[in-house]
């Protein structure tokens, strides 16, 4: 297992401004891009579908609503026990790092979406992660990684922005920072400040053909958007590669 105490992902995840901030997150396109994403891999019900860093299960539960047996997994034990409200026969939540292994040739279909890799200092845990992920597939299964087109997205770093909820002042910035896309979010609770961090590694499309290479998967297919459009290394606000192992 690996230690978290230091990692920023363990700490802003289990914080509760965490929630607030993201509470009223638009779940209509995400629930969109999974109908579109489920029809063109002509999934099964018969199929075993994991969820990677899942949250609080949100994307996991409408998978299952429509048929599907799910797993969930996230680092955060407070998104693991808020996702649990969801849990069924077929609808299971676990607290797991992705680096350490979760079953072996299990699962038929792994989903990690939005942007939840890359999260690690080392470039050697980032591959562990993947190789983790890859060993819970089945032999002809199939992998999704939805990640940010950090040629766009550098591009687009822009000034702060400043949200009020529930009373709390969220001051966020967004830089580019030795490799990594950075957003620093500031919380003033009444006479307290606390600051957290996203960070995660700007990873390019020819770095995830590198890390692809060091594993069993193959590439079927790269798209640009959550409409499944063709990926543009310099317009497409996505990367979203299939790969089959």
């Amino acid at each position: 297992m690996y230690q978290q105490e230091e990692e920023w992902f363990s700490t802003w995840f289990n914080s509760p401004y965490y929630q607030i901030l993201y509470k009223n997150r638009d779940t209509q396109e995400a629930h969109a891009f999974l109908d579109k994403l489920i029809a063109h891999l002509n999934t099964k019900f018969t199929y075993r579908i994991l969820e990677m860093n899942c949250g609080t299960g949100q994307q996991a539960a409408y998978l299952n609503q429509k048929g599907f047996h799910v797993t969930g997994l996230d680092v955060s034990e407070k998104n693991i026990a808020r996702a649990k409200q969801f849990k069924n026969e077929h609808l299971q939540f676990y607290q797991h790092d992705m680096r350490d292994i979760f079953r072996t040739a299990y699962y038929d279909l792994i989903l990690n979406l939005f942007t939840n890799f890359g999260y690690f200092d080392s470039e050697t845990e980032n591959v562990v992660a993947l190789r983790s992920t890859v060993s819970a597939i089945k032999p002809g299964g199939k992998l999704v990684i939805d990640f940010i087109n950090t040629n766009q997205a550098i591009q687009q770093v822009t000034d702060g922005e400043e949200k009020t909820i529930d009373g709390l002042l969220f001051q966020i910035s967004r830089k580019v920072e030795k490799g990594f896309l950075v957003k620093t979010i500031a919380v003033t609770d009444q006479d307290q400040q606390h600051t957290f961090y996203e960070k995660v590694r700007a990873l390019t499309y020819d770095q995830f053909m590198e890390y692809f290479r060091m594993t069993s998967l193959r590439l079927i297919n790269v798209f640009g958007s959550y409409e499944l459009e063709p990926f543009n290394p310099e317009t497409s606000e996505r990367m979203i590669f299939i790969l089959k192992k």
